[in-house]
Formats: C-alpha cells, sequence, structure tokens
C-alpha cells in the first residue's frame, strides 16, 4: 500500500499529462472519475477513483478532497506576463471602445510609453508590492510558473531595477517566477538615436543581465522595432547564451515568426497576423506559438491567432493571460482560456 497524506478523488477529469506527444487533447492523459494521492507534496500515486482504495493507505491525520464535477490538472504555467509595472490605462480602453487604434494611442502618449513613466516614478519596494498582489490573484488560479517580463525601464538602469524586482518577487511568492528581459520593447524617447539606444541594449544591458535571466525578448512591429534591429539584439544575445523570445506579427504581417524560427527561439508570442509560411516555420523550428487572446480581445484586432492551424500543423501552442495594463490588464485565467 501506498502511504498518503493528501488524497483527490472523484474528479470529473484528471490530467496525468502522459500522453503522447503532440497528440492534442490525448497529450492530457486524461483519467475519467480520477484520483491522487501525495505524501510530504509529492505525488506519489494517480489512477482511477475506484482503484483508490486498493492502492492507497490514509496516514493519521489525512486531508481527503472531493473533486466531483471538477478538473484535476498539474500547476498552470503562464508564459508571458508583464507583472511589474505601476500606474493604469483605463482610459485608453475607453479610447479604443470610441474607436482608436493601437498606434494613435501610442503617438497620443499613451501605450507602453506612458507605463515606462509612472514605473520609473514608483520605488522598487511599491513595484514589488503591486507585483506580488498579481502573483497572488495568480496562483487562486491555479498558476504555479509564471514568465515575467521588464521592458518598462527602456534604459540600461531602469530595465536593471526591474529585474531586481522580479528577483526579488520570485524569492517572497510561491510562484515559479521565470524572469525574461524585454530589452527592445519600445523605441526610446523622442530625439534620441535609435541606432544609439539599441547599441546600448546590445553591448552594455545583456552582459550586465547575466546572471539574472536566461531569457531575452524584443517587439518586432510597427512602432516598435524593425527586424535589422532584432538581429542586432538576438546576434548578442545568442552570443551571450541568452534564450531567445519574439513578441511577432500582432498587428501586422512583419514575418515575426519566421526571424523566431531562424534564430531557434524558444517561443513567438501573439501571432494574430500570422502567415502561412510563418505556420511552416515555427513548426519546423520546434519555436512555440505563445497566444494571448485576451489582447486581442482587448485591442479589438480584427483577427485571433490562427490557432487550429498551428496545431493542425504540428506546432506547439501555449496560452498567457498576458497580464499587462494596456492590452491584458487582467489576471483572470479563466478568461484567457474561455476566449481560447
Amino acid at each position: 500500500m501506498i502511504a498518503a497524506d493528501l488524497v483527490v478523488r472523484n474528479a470529473s477529469e484528471l490530467c496525468t499529462m502522459n500522453g503522447p506527444a503532440g497528440g492534442g487533447e490525448a497529450a492530457a492523459g486524461i483519467v475519467r472519475d480520477g484520483a491522487l494521492a501525495a505524501r510530504e507534496g509529492t505525488i506519489v500515486w494517480a489512477g482511477e477513483t475506484s482503484d483508490l482504495a486498493a492502492r492507497v493507505e490514509l496516514l493519521p491525520g489525512a486531508e481527503v478532497i472531493d473533486a466531483s464535477g471538477q478538473v484535476v490538472t498539474p500547476g498552470l504555467i503562464d508564459p508571458h506576463t508583464h507583472l511589474v509595472f505601476a500606474g493604469d490605462r483605463a482610459g485608453e480602453f475607453a479610447a479604443r471602445c470610441r474607436g482608436a487604434g493601437y498606434l494613435e494611442i501610442a503617438h497620443a502618449g499613451g501605450g507602453i510609453r506612458a507605463t515606462v513613466e509612472a514605473t520609473r516614478a514608483a520605488s522598487e519596494p511599491e513595484l514589488l508590492r503591486l507585483a506580488s498582489a498579481r502573483a497572488e490573484r495568480l496562483l487562486r488560479q491555479g498558476v504555479t510558473t509564471c514568465e515575467v517580463k521588464t521592458g518598462y525601464g527602456l534604459s540600461v538602469a531602469a530595465e536593471l531595477r526591474l529585474l531586481r524586482v522580479i528577483g526579488a518577487l520570485a524569492e517572497t511568492t510561491p510562484l515559479e517566477i521565470v524572469p525574461t528581459l524585454l530589452a527592445l520593447h519600445a523605441p526610446p524617447e523622442a530625439g534620441a538615436a535609435r541606432d544609439a539606444f539599441v547599441a546600448r541594449m546590445a553591448e552594455e544591458l545583456l552582459p550586465a543581465a547575466r546572471g539574472r535571466c536566461r531569457m531575452l525578448d524584443a517587439f518586432l512591429e510597427e512602432g516598435a522595432f524593425t527586424a535589422a534591429e532584432v538581429r542586432r539584439l538576438f546576434d548578442a544575445g545568442r552570443r551571450a547564451g541568452f534564450v531567445l523570445r519574439l513578441h511577432a506579427d500582432q498587428l501586422s504581417a512583419g514575418g515575426g515568426a519566421e526571424l523566431a524560427a531562424e534564430y531557434g527561439a524558444a517561443s513567438a508570442d501573439h501571432l494574430e497576423q500570422l502567415s502561412a509560411a510563418g505556420i511552416a516555420a515555427l513548426a519546423r523550428a520546434g519555436t512555440a506559438a505563445v497566444l494571448a487572446p485576451v489582447s486581442t480581445w482587448v485591442l479589438r484586432l480584427p483577427r485571433y491567432a490562427p490557432a487550429r492551424a498551428l496545431l493542425d500543423a504540428g506546432a506547439t501552442v501555449a496560452l498567457a493571460t498576458n497580464m499587462n495594463p494596456g492590452s491584458a490588464p487582467t489576471e483572470n485565467v479563466a478568461l484567457t482560456l474561455g476566449a481560447a
């Protein structure tokens, strides 16, 4: 008999995640009327509830949870968030409801730059307090691993400051935090030389950030950064040993998925304007497609990312809240799943 101090039983579906890779729903390894047993925080048995009594012995004081009508899964992973920021951009949501577009709002002084100003004005303890509350809301919805990006600094010193806050968050929350350096998120202030800005990010920020994070991200988009600028950052990042990621093909078809696949990036994210060539490239490269359908809805974009086509092509598809103050101001995991 297997001794356990925690049992969950009668689950309508127990997702063991031991099914065939790439098998769609079959990969979840679903057990109907499932049960699991754990001891000292480690799962020691999983199977059908009808087999539980014959396989598992309850230790004195063991907790038994009836999961009738529920789905039991491993801890969820949110692979794309911007948890560390200050301020809000609720006014932009109202403007979009009146018909304003993403670039129009940005050109009027809103968008990412508005959050940069509010974040720079906040102290590190205040940023940590705000991020911790957001992390707690994700945790209560079953998220146990969370990627967190910088990107609201737009200078070497400010980006390193955000990495410090993310590091403090990792030490103070039960969540497993995966930090990502979003080195190219929005262009520099008006009048600043773009070439010099990209050079600082590639030549000064990356060496200073090594050891604090493993992942490097950029935003390839009209109004953000060009493919040539992203390549300059990615070339430096690859030499420095960073794992690459890319915000790609969100507002326009800019060949971001193809570039991510070319560099062997871990993921290409957003992808509303993904082309057939981009789908094939992601599938061949094994670069995950991270989709953020809440952002698609909030930005009132005309189309969602082609998830079914990606799955049919054999690509890996992941879902993210993309929690941020502008295009996805919510930690609602159920909303993300429902939109997907």
